[in-house]
Formats: C-alpha cells, sequence, structure tokens
C-alpha cells in the first residue's frame, strides 16, 4: 500500500476501489469476473497521477521530497556502492550517525562516500537524528575528504536534509565553524566530486557536503537556503504561508537548473521515487557514472578550477 499525499486524493480514492473489487473477486471466486474494471481503474488511475505530477506546485514538490517512502541515502548506498565499508568518528568527539561515511567501489571505481541519512521508521529516525547533522558529523566528513584526496579516489556525496542541527550542544561544539570548515575542504579537493540532492537540501547542513564539480538533483528533491516553513514565519510571521514561500525561494529541481545552480536533473517514474526504487536507484547511478566520467583524465588543478569556475558562475547571468 501507498502512503499517499494531499494532493494524490484522487489517486487514492482510485486505487482504493481498485483494492475493493480485488477483495470481492477474492471472496466471490469466478462468479464475479472484475477484470475489466480493474483494469480500467489502473488506466484511469495512471492518467490521473500523469496529470498530477506534470503540473507540481513547488510546494507540492517539497510534500514529494519528504514523502516517507522515498529512497534514502542507506538504500541509494546499498544499491550503488559494492564493498562498502563505513568509517565512524571525527576522532575529536564522537561519531554522528546522521551522516554516513566510507569508502567502497562504484562500477568498479574505488570511492568515498558521504551521505545524510535521515531514517525510515521511529527507531532509525532518532538514531540518524532524522538527517541533522551535528558538528562531529562535518569534522568526519573534512576526514573523509582529506582520505579521499589522499589515496586520489572520487567523492560521492548523497544530500537529504532539513538542515543541520540547531541544538544548544551542537552550538556549543562549533556548529558554524565545522559547516564552513567542510564546505571550504570540498571547494578545494583535488579529486572529482559528484553530490546528488536525493530529498531535501537544506540550507549550510546541506552545501557542506554538496560543494561538488557536479551538482545532481532529483526531479521533485528541492534544495534551499531555509525550508518554506522557516521562510514564511521570518517574511510573513506565518508559517501557513509555506506555499508562497516555497513558491517565491526558486527551489525546485527545474527552477535551480535554470539558475546554474546545479548541474542535471535525473528524471523520476511519474508519481515520484518512492513508486519505483530500484528503477530511481539505477537512474541516479548512471547520472553519477557520466558526471564521473566527464571530470575523468583532468589534473588536480583543473578539477579545482572548474569546480571554483562553477560556483562563482552562479547567480552572475541572472538578468
Amino acid at each position: 500500500m501507498h502512503s499517499y499525499l494531499e494532493f494524490e486524493k484522487p489517486v487514492a480514492d482510485i486505487e482504493g476501489k481498485i483494492q475493493e473489487l480485488r477483495a470481492i473477486a477474492a471472496e466471490d471466486g469466478e462468479e464475479v469476473n472484475v477484470d475489466d474494471e480493474i483494469e480500467r481503474l489502473n488506466a484511469k488511475s495512471a492518467q490521473t497521477l500523469q496529470d498530477l505530477y506534470s503540473k507540481l506546485t513547488p510546494w507540492q514538490k517539497t510534500l514529494v521530497a519528504r514523502h516517507p517512502d522515498r529512497p534514502h541515502a542507506v538504500d541509494y548506498v546499498a544499491g550503488l556502492v559494492e564493498d562498502f565499508t563505513p568509517l565512524a568518528g571525527d576522532r575529536k568527539f564522537a561519531e554522528d550517525h546522521a551522516l554516513l561515511a566510507g569508502i567502497g567501489r562504484f562500477r568498479g571505481q574505488s570511492v568515498a562516500i558521504l551521505a545524510q541519512e535521515k531514517g525510515h521508521d521511529t527507531d532509525t529516525r532518532l538514531k540518524h537524528n532524522f538527517g541533522m547533522v551535528r558538528p562531529e558529523g562535518y569534522r568526519k566528513a573534512v576526514r573523509i575528504m582529506e582520505l579521499a584526496e589522499r589515496f586520489g579516489i572520487p567523492l560521492i556525496s548523497f544530500v537529504d536534509t532539513s538542515g543541520a542541527y540547531p541544538g544548544r550542544g551542537a552550538e556549543e561544539r562549533g556548529q558554524s565553524e565545522a559547516i564552513a570548515r567542510s564546505t571550504d575542504v570540498g571547494l578545494g579537493l583535488g579529486v572529482p566530486s559528484v553530490a546528488v540532492v536525493i530529498g531535501e537540501g537544506g540550507s549550510g547542513g546541506a552545501i557542506a557536503i554538496a560543494t561538488a564539480n557536479k551538482v545532481l538533483m532529483m526531479e521533485h528533491a528541492i534544495y534551499s537556503v531555509i525550508s518554506p516553513e522557516g521562510a514564511a514565519s521570518i517574511l510573513w510571521r506565518d508559517s501557513a504561508k509555506a506555499q508562497d514561500a516555497a513558491t517565491a525561494l526558486k527551489i525546485t529541481a527545474q527552477d535551480l537548473k535554470q539558475l546554474g545552480v546545479i548541474d542535471d536533473i535525473i528524471v523520476e517514474p511519474v508519481g515520484g521515487a518512492h513508486r519505483a526504487r530500484e528503477i530511481v536507484i539505477d537512474t541516479a547511478g548512471k547520472s553519477i557514472e557520466a558526471a564521473l566520467e566527464e571530470l575523468a583524465g583532468l589534473s588536480p588543478e583543473e578539477i579545482r578550477k572548474q569546480r571554483r569556475d562553477k560556483f562563482i558562475a552562479i547567480g552572475r547571468t541572472l538578468t
């Protein structure tokens, strides 16, 4: 059973009728033939879903990006990275489970991995702190980046966070400095780096591991300096205006591609990534592979220059 978003109610109603018909057929056996009606309703459901997803608003895309069944970082790592070996701890304070890190093999090539994990149920969400990384997580990211640099292997980052953890302890341990340091090290890497925004890319919590040569984004992901709710509370002192804020912030992949903030959009199946997880993960893998192939053969100086030029160019061609 799917978890339906509010705007997907027409699809939920149709698919609910399909389930009812199947239940009737299971009870009555061959006495009732509902195959034709189920086929008609399936076609209607698919068309309704197509119509809804062809004109999603920025706020609806936000809801899709936060869908509880959407593939998470652990799913991408499990599906794309062979022989993944997790590396824990920042060698200064503690291990941060909100940020998965390690080394493995991607399409036969050794890579370093950074991945923000939100968790998929109550236990894992608490364990991973809902994907909100603490200072020790960003210092672990720096450690992995430096490891990638030392061994000359590419870095792949999976971005999915509503933002860095804003708690008192995080502030006491230097959250802003840790984010800035991680951002700086990412910008200065001499090895190819690819970042993929798979769900939410929230503020500095996201950019700290997304200063990559190639920034890819799932079709229905969002990437913003602040959440729509946070922006609405600041601008209008009313979080109920989150829908207006989502539109004004230009947080969708389509807007950000046009603005030059991201490089490519990874297409999702109709209905979002949660409706065809294996297909989405495979498509993301192909996009990552293409991005790495484009960067292959560049010297460390050329890689740094490409990355530097990319970020400096953002916002310079707006009219």
